[in-house]
């Protein structure tokens, strides 16, 4: 007797479940296959795992910075305040601000060890030019983030680190000028700038970074992952890629589960670390209410700009602008053109030399100047034209008043924006006829209140110092010009007005 056909077993709910979304995704013929596909069974190796553990921490920012979005202000008069709220008043928020902050110091970290694996590991060579080249842009990007977000602290570090930033952009020619009023929304830093700044901090960086990150993993599924440099092994056109799939073919395993392994654990720990810092070290700031009247201050930027801030204070001031507009510029050039000069021969960084060399040069010359970032001075002193005297003409004759208003303007560096006789600063007006523009009621009022670019100097000031200071400034205007006047007041005793 025949054994009897038995009926096809029925298929259970998420089974039947997870067909409908199938046949409407496609999940397994466009997701699937770049899950298991396979790679190199050498690249499943430690050395590996530190662009994924990269990607875990973009995850975490964006996650912690949705939730400090909610409760963030980003206004110039409220900005630091929703910080200290944070802080003190809101639950979890101080840890909030930890893990965010401490995200972004793992993700710069993180990233800038995957590039150097990738340089020393021969992983820009070809066929996988465009992958390094789109690897240096989302490094940019992750640079660009990194600045933004210590610019929405907006406290003094963040207010000076954000002045460096603006005065290193506005040094390009011809397009310098543009290029700080499209930054700021003006002149000065001020409400504008912060929204702007915000705005890139949370949506035009990010969303640059989503599409980099999906293209770039796109490459290194498409073009494959790098393998494990062999000393000996050249890269040639005509057979890297044949030999490339003949090794996957012969011992090559699936990115999932076996080559994902090692990333999981990596990531792990990188999670358990990060928790780690946020509990125990808590956030960055807000170290003070930003204030430009304080130039007495002394600002740190975040360590990853450290060496930039010890370059610039250390720089003479004659190499500062020819520096700032070359040196960027050209190793930007040399990093993105690398994969096309250097595309072939050896990968194995055993046998180049050049490149480690390179690698340990780089990091000791930013380290040392890192280190000297945490006590070089502040740069500028923001006592540039302070060591100029004042023309004889403007204190010849004067009352020991206006006198004392000479030296209140030196030492109180006001030179820094406006110029005396041809010297000082430009970010003002002359102050050599400002009698002839400013009445003295006037002048004290901007002395006191700000306007414009000029901050307000009123906490600053003691009654005796703007009396002197407005004192010597009515001398100021040629001696064939009248000083202005209040035009509601007659000019001569008696005169209609």
């Amino acid at each position: 007797m025949s054994a009897e056909a038995k009926p096809p077993e029925e298929k259970s709910t998420l089974v039947r479940i997870g067909e409908w979304f199938d046949m409407r995704l496609s999940f397994r013929e466009s997701i699937l296959p770049p899950i298991v596909h396979k790679i190199p069974s050498s690249s499943g190796s430690w050395w590996y795992v530190f662009g994924s553990a990269t990607l875990l921490c973009f995850v975490m920012q964006i996650v912690t910075g949705m939730c400090l979005a909610l409760v963030y202000v980003p206004a110039a008069d409220q900005a630091w305040n929703s910080l200290e709220y944070l802080n003190y008043q809101q639950p979890l928020g101080w840890f909030l601000r930890g893990l965010h902050f401490w995200g972004s110091n793992f993700m710069v970290t993180l990233m800038t060890i995957h590039l150097v694996q990738v340089f020393l590991f021969g992983a820009f060579k070809y066929p996988r030019e465009l992958t390094w080249v789109v690897g240096c842009v989302l490094f940019l990007c992750v640079i660009g983030m990194a600045f933004t977000g210590q610019v929405m602290r907006f406290d003094q570090d963040a207010y000076w680190g954000l002045g460096i930033g603006i005065a290193i952009m506005g040094r390009f020619p011809v397009v310098g000028e543009s290029l700080v009023h499209l930054v700021l929304g003006g002149p000065i830093i001020g409400a504008e700038a912060l929204s702007r700044f915000f705005t890139l901090h949370v949506f035009v960086i990010p969303g640059v970074l989503l599409m980099l990150i999906g293209l770039h993993l796109w490459l290194v599924i498409k073009v494959g992952i790098n393998e494990w440099p062999m000393p000996g092994r050249l890269v040639t056109r005509e057979k890297y890629l044949d030999d490339y799939h003949e090794e996957i073919e012969r011992d090559g395993e699936p990115f999932v589960p076996q080559g994902v392994r090692k990333d999981l654990v990596f990531s792990g720990l990188v999670l358990i670390a990060l928790f780690a810092a946020a509990a125990i070290l808590g956030p960055d700031g807000p170290n003070g209410q930003p204030d430009p009247t304080l130039i007495n201050t002394v600002p740190r930027p975040d360590f990853f700009f450290l060496w930039l801030f010890a370059a610039l204070a250390l720089l003479p001031p004659y190499l500062e602008t020819p520096l700032i507009l070359t040196a960027p510029l050209v190793l930007l050039a040399l990093a993105f053109a690398l994969p096309f000069y250097s595309n072939l021969g050896e990968k194995s960084w055993k046998r180049r030399p050049g490149a480690w060399i390179l690698v340990i040069t780089v990091f000791l010359m930013l380290g040392t100047l890192a280190y000297l970032g945490l006590s070089s001075p502040w740069s500028p002193h923001m006592d540039a034209w302070s060591g100029v005297p004042t023309p004889v003409q403007y204190v010849r004759g004067r009352t020991p008043l206006e006198l004392q208003g000479a030296i209140l303007v030196q030492q109180k560096q006001c030179r820094n924006c406006h110029s005396l006789g041809g010297q000082g600063g430009l970010r003002g007006p002359a102050l050599d006829d400002i009698a002839t523009v400013q009445t003295p009621d006037e002048m004290i009022r901007q002395v006191l209140q700000g306007d414009g670019n000029m901050p307000a100097y009123g906490k600053h000031l003691r009654p005796q110092e703007v009396t002197a200071l407005i004192a010597f400034l009515k001398t100021m205007r040629p001696a064939y010009e009248p000083p202005q006047q209040n035009s509601t007041v007659p000019s001569v005793p008696g005169a209609p007005g």
